[in-house]
């Protein structure tokens, strides 16, 4: 189950994709490789959409598939109405991509150490991952890092953002199989989330775009639960973000404890002994969670299996920053627009000062 990483890296493929459509035009694809793959799959996904109101007048189409749509469509118009996010294209088409995920992304960080190796690219800066339209690339991209002695992690990802940048509608965010299926709340975060992306973005700072993106998806996600969804949906929602509050919790906190152990003054023998000895300790936490708070299920198997230093330097981008984001709507009288127009402040901001200007929100 991937949605532990609900929005994971959704923000910035779309530039890349923008980014390579820009090169090719002036430098030409043939010789671009990794851009090539970046721009064809991002237009193979755009040629499979299609208007959500010719979808939902087809007869030939899915009546749950329509369910979902018009579903959609009442939380696009939420998003603009209330949450005073963008009005345009995006997510007023519908693809079906007939694979699980979007892209896949590859993330990876040294054997001891949580910060993700960062790859840069035109126009969009630099990010801690590289995305992947095939997973057999994505897989073999990842055994060459591994060679290299990085820990890698590789995950599916269900949408991303082109940042409203492209022109036309037909080129806009489309709504996608890989998501539209998902609970009532967690189709709604996921679409204010996204566009949130529209709204502000910061060069070089992931986690300050994801973190201010996350913000605005729970805010926007605990209101439409508020006012639209049925009882059923509540508490269904309530069941999902529990196990997700108790997973960030755990995993946060044993984030902490290896980096401190990586931060050591101990011998590198020492660390790999202690690190071995921790991830053997938080499965066990997780086993243990997992039979007295979720009665044996959970969905994130998968995850503490895999877990590595890259997917723990994964976790920290889109949490970290939430509390100042969430203390930023409250100073702005908890109104949209002048809060997004002071994260557009801010994201016009050096770095430092990008920094030092959104934790004094707390103070």
């Amino acid at each position: 189950m991937k949605r532990w990483l609900l929005m994971s890296f959704f923000g910035l493929i779309g530039t890349l994709a923008l980014a390579a459509a820009t090169l090719c035009l002036t430098s030409g694809c043939s010789s671009m490789g990794y851009y090539a793959q970046s721009v064809g799959g991002h237009l193979s996904m755009l040629r499979a959409a299609r208007p959500v109101p010719e979808v939902l007048g087809d007869a030939q189409s899915d009546a749950v598939l329509k369910e979902r749509l018009a579903l959609s469509q009442r939380m696009r118009d939420f998003a603009v109405s209330e949450l005073r996010l963008p009005d345009n294209a995006s997510y007023r088409r519908f693809a079906d991509l007939k694979r699980p995920a979007a892209v896949w992304n590859v993330v990876a960080a040294p054997e001891l150490g949580l910060q993700l190796k960062t790859w840069c690219y035109p126009i969009m800066g630099c990010a801690g991952y590289r995305g992947y339209f095939d997973r057999d690339e994505a897989e073999s991209y990842a055994t060459a890092l591994r060679e290299e002695k990085l820990e890698v992690s590789v995950y599916g990802v269900p949408a991303y953002s082109t940042l409203g940048r492209l022109p036309g509608d037909w080129m806009a965010d489309p709504l996608l199989n890989t998501f539209i299926q998902w609970p009532e709340g967690e189709l709604a975060r996921l679409i204010f989330h996204e566009i949130s992306h529209q709204v502000a973005y910061a060069a070089d700072d992931t986690e300050f775009n994801e973190s201010f993106a996350t913000a605005v998806e729970r805010i926007g996600g605990a209101r439409w639960l508020a006012a639209h969804a049925s009882a059923q949906a509540r508490e269904e929602y309530a069941r999902f973000d529990g196990r997700r509050q108790d997973f960030r919790a755990l995993t946060m906190a044993w984030r902490d404890k290896l980096d401190a152990l990586y931060r050591s003054n101990a011998s590198d023998a020492d660390k790999r002994e202690r690190k071995a000895a921790l991830m053997a300790q938080l499965r066990a936490e997780y086993e243990s969670m997992k039979a007295q708070r979720w009665g044996g299920f959970s969905g994130y198997d998968g995850w503490f299996a895999r877990a590595n230093n890259a997917s723990f330097g994964v976790l920290a981008a889109y949490n970290a920053l939430v509390p100042d984001f969430e203390r930023l709507f409250e100073r702005s009288g908890r109104d949209f627009e002048r809060f997004y127009a002071e994260v557009r402040r801010l994201a016009d901001m050096p770095k430092a000062q990008r920094r030092a200007s959104l934790a004094s929100t707390g103070d």
